[in-house]
């Protein structure tokens, strides 16, 4: 009976054996079947393997490259600047105002006392004037006191009678020299006050001129106001020089003696100008800050080019220590994205890359670059908008091949 028992679980024992091993032997089947099935996908060629793995590296060569055609940059004048190393100097970044030159300017006054009317509609602010031409009449007919020119003239002839009298009485000694000399000198002064009007007189009154061609600056009186002698009626400014002057914080004290000169933005048009360029110099610059500011006054001179608005406020950029051996690129290359800049490189013909860049001090024209650039790369100084505009759609995906 033991001997039956021990057969029937032999026989249980190989046929368990037997059918893992035949499992065995499917799994692996299987397994060797499913990775040829996914080879095929990809030719399941080893070789092919290493030429996908170097097309990938290829792609991430490529990743930021912008594609931004000839025909393109021809339409927008797209303009390259080879990075290069040079001098750049320190900038003092400040305020100022645009005024008119000393010398350049004359405040007209009145000559008599009177109602002041203007001839025509011609003499506004802005206008143009030449030498001898009339700014305002002032007549004092109708008034109380009467027309102080036709007072001057009843008091020169009166003093010309006394004059011509005394002449007669001091050749004969009824009068003394010095007698003389006194109705002389009464005759003398109601002339030149009486001339000095008379030349200007007119039926409608006592004529003001401007002694030099320029513009009307300000005028200071109404028609029909009343005005005395030597009250201002208008200004008027050649308008050929103009001085330049920025306040400075007095922390820069001990840098003003190493200012050389100027650069300025005005707020309506946004172009940077060069006092070099304007035939501009240095006039002078404060001892001591004002009483009621900190800040210390400096002045420049420079020519009038017609592009400048007396009174107007700038952006002033004062130069002072150059700095060799640095890298500087033009303002126009920047673009900024939530306080970062980059700028664009052109890495062939029509292929462009994003470059990210650290800033340093500007002038204007120009700003210092701390980091990000190498010598002999070409950024894009004109058009750098259009290209940032382009990357939008033209990034090439990773992987191509040209």
């Amino acid at each position: 009976m033991k001997i039956y028992i021990f057969i029937i679980l032999a026989a249980a024992t190989s046929i368990s054996l037997i059918s893992c091993d035949s499992k065995q032997s499917d799994t692996r089947s299987a397994s060797s079947t499913e990775v040829h099935r996914n080879d095929d996908g990809h030719d399941h060629r080893e070789s092919d393997g290493d030429n996908h793995s170097e097309i990938e590296n290829s792609g991430k060569g490529h990743e930021d490259e912008i594609i931004f055609t000839r025909q393109q940059a021809e339409a927008i004048g797209l303009e390259i600047y080879n990075v290069v190393p040079g001098s750049f100097v320190q900038v003092i970044r400040t305020s100022g105002q645009i005024q008119a030159a000393q010398g350049d300017e004359e405040t007209i006054v009145a000559t008599t006392n009177g109602v002041v009317s203007f001839p025509g509609q011609n003499i506004i602010e802005g206008a143009t004037v030449g030498v001898g031409s009339t700014i305002v009449t002032i007549s004092a007919k109708n008034l109380y006191e009467g027309d102080p020119v036709a007072k001057a003239k009843i008091a020169y002839e009166t003093a010309l009678k006394e004059y011509q009298r005394a002449e007669g009485l001091v050749k004969d000694k009824i009068i003394s020299a010095k007698e003389f000399e006194q109705t002389r000198m009464k005759y003398e002064n109601a002339r030149t006050a009486y001339e000095a009007q008379a030349a200007n007189v007119t039926v409608s009154g006592v004529k003001v001129t401007s002694p030099i061609s320029g513009y009307v600056k300000n005028r200071l009186v109404s028609q029909g106001e009343y005005v005395t002698v030597g009250q201002p009626v208008a200004t008027i400014s050649k308008n050929r020089r103009l001085q330049l002057r920025a306040d400075v914080s007095e922390n820069y004290f001990n840098e003003l003696k190493k200012i050389r000169g100027a650069n300025f933005m005005v707020s309506y048009n946004n172009k940077v100008y060069r006092l070099e360029d304007l035939h501009g110099r240095l006039l002078s610059f404060g001892k001591a800050a004002a009483e009621s500011s900190f800040y210390i006054p400096i002045t420049f001179e420079f020519d009038n080019i017609g592009d400048f608005i007396p009174g107007s406020y700038v952006e002033v950029y004062l130069l002072t220590t150059p700095q060799n051996n640095v890298f500087s690129i033009p303002v126009t290359a920047l673009t900024e994205e939530q306080g970062i800049y980059f700028v664009y490189l052109q890495i062939a013909e029509e292929e462009f890359v994003k470059r990210e860049v650290g800033i340093g001090e500007s002038d204007g024209k120009n700003v210092r670059i701390l980091s990000g650039l190498k010598e002999g790369e070409r950024v894009v100084v004109k058009g750098a908008y259009q290209v940032k505009l382009a990357s939008s759609s033209s990034v090439l995906p990773e992987g191509h091949s040209h």
